[in-house]
C-alpha cells in the first residue's frame, strides 16, 4: 500500500514573484510573506531546523494561490552541493555487460543547479544531441551539517526528501574516459522537485517503491530495500571527503530500463512526458520541447 505524503513543501513562482509555501489539494499557502525576515528560502529554513514550523503554520490555512496559477521551481533554489550517485542498482550495474562485479564503493559527480528544471516544466533537448534520455531517483536533502556521519547517525542529518529525473545526454557523458560531468549538466535537461516531503521516520526510506514512466509506460520500476548503497552508507560516505551542510542534495541512483539500455535506444522528444514517482513523495512530471 502507498504511504501517504504527509506535507509538500515547495519553492513556487506566482504572479512574477517568488514564494515558498505549503501545497494543499486546493492550492498553494504562501508562507514566505510570513516567514521571509527569518527563513528567505527554504535552505535558510531547513538550516534552522524550521520545516515543522512551516508545515504548523501553513495547516489549515486558505491557499493564496490557484495550483494554476503557480509554477514549480526546484525546491532548493542555492544548494551548495548538488551530488549525484551513479549506478546502485543491482540490475543497473548488469546493464554495463562489461563483466565486472558490483562496485565496492560508489560512483559520483556533481551536477549544478542550472542543470534541473521543476515540475511541470518541460526537460530541455539541446541542438547538440538528440540523445536526451530519463533517470529517476530518489533525492535527500541534508537538515543538519557534518563531517565522517557515522551510517547510525545518517538519518538525524537528512531533512526532506524529494524526486529527481536526472536527465542525461548520453553521447556526451562519453566524451571522456573518465567522467560524466558534461553529459549530466547541460541547462534545464534534468528536474527535482515537486516538493519537500519532510523526513521523519525511517519507514520513508528503508523500503518504497520508484517507478518512472514515460507516456504511461513503466520503464524503470524497483524498491530503495534493493538499493546496492544504502541511503545511510551514502551520507557516511560522502561525508567522508566533503562536509555536508544543510540545503546540500544528494541523488541516489537509478534503476535499470533507461532509454540507452534498449534496443535500438529510445531517446526522448518533444512532447513526451516523463513521471517520476516513489511512496510517500508523490509525482514529478515533466514534457520534453527542444531548446529554442
Amino acid at each position: 500500500m502507498a504511504l501517504p505524503i504527509p506535507a509538500r513543501i515547495a519553492t513556487f513562482k506566482a504572479h512574477g514573484r517568488v514564494h515558498y509555501g505549503l501545497i494543499t489539494d486546493d492550492g498553494a499557502v504562501d508562507l514566505s510573506k510570513d516567514f521571509a525576515p527569518d527563513f528567505p528560502d527554504l535552505r535558510a529554513a531547513i538550516e534552522a531546523h524550521a520545516l515543522s514550523r512551516l508545515v504548523e503554520a501553513g495547516s489549515g490555512r486558505k491557499p493564496d494561490f490557484a495550483l494554476d496559477e503557480i509554477e514549480y521551481l526546484i525546491p532548493v533554489q542555492n544548494p551548495e552541493k548538488l551530488i549525484c550517485v551513479g549506478v546502485n542498482f543491482p540490475d543497473r550495474n548488469a546493464e554495463y555487460k562489461d563483466g565486472q562485479a558490483a562496485p565496492s564503493k560508489p560512483s559520483l559527480f556533481i551536477r549544478f543547479p542550472r542543470s534541473f528544471t521543476g515540475h511541470d516544466r518541460p526537460l530541455i533537448r539541446p541542438p547538440e544531441s538528440e540523445q536526451l534520455d530519463y533517470e529517476g531517483e530518489i533525492v535527500i536533502v541534508i537538515g543538519k551539517g557534518g563531517r565522517r556521519i557515522a551510517e547510525t547517525d545518517a538519518y538525524d542529518h537528512i531533512a526532506a526528501l524529494s524526486l529527481c529525473n536526472e536527465g542525461t545526454i548520453r553521447d556526451w557523458v562519453r566524451h571522456a574516459k573518465f567522467n560524466v560531468t558534461q553529459g549530466k549538466n547541460f541547462d534545464r535537461s534534468g528536474a527535482i522537485g515537486p516538493w519537500l516531503v519532510p523526513f521523519t521516520d525511517a519507514s520513508q526510506l528503508d523500503d518504497i517503491e520508484l517507478t518512472t514512466r514515460v507516456n504511461g509506460e513503466v520503464r524503470q520500476n524497483d524498491r530503495t530495500s534493493r538499493m546496492m548503497f544504502s541511503f545511510r552508507y551514502i551520507v557516511n560516505y560522502v561525508s567522508t571527503f566533503t562536509t555536508l551542510v544543510p540545503g546540500d542534495i544528494i541523488v541516489c541512483g537509478t534503476p535499470t530500463g533507461a532509454g540507452a539500455r534498449f534496443d535500438p535506444p529510445r531517446w526522448l522528444k518533444p512532447g513526451d512526458v516523463v513521471e517520476v514517482e516513489a511512496d510517500g513523495i508523490g509525482i514529478l512530471r515533466n514534457g520534453v520541447a527542444d531548446e529554442q
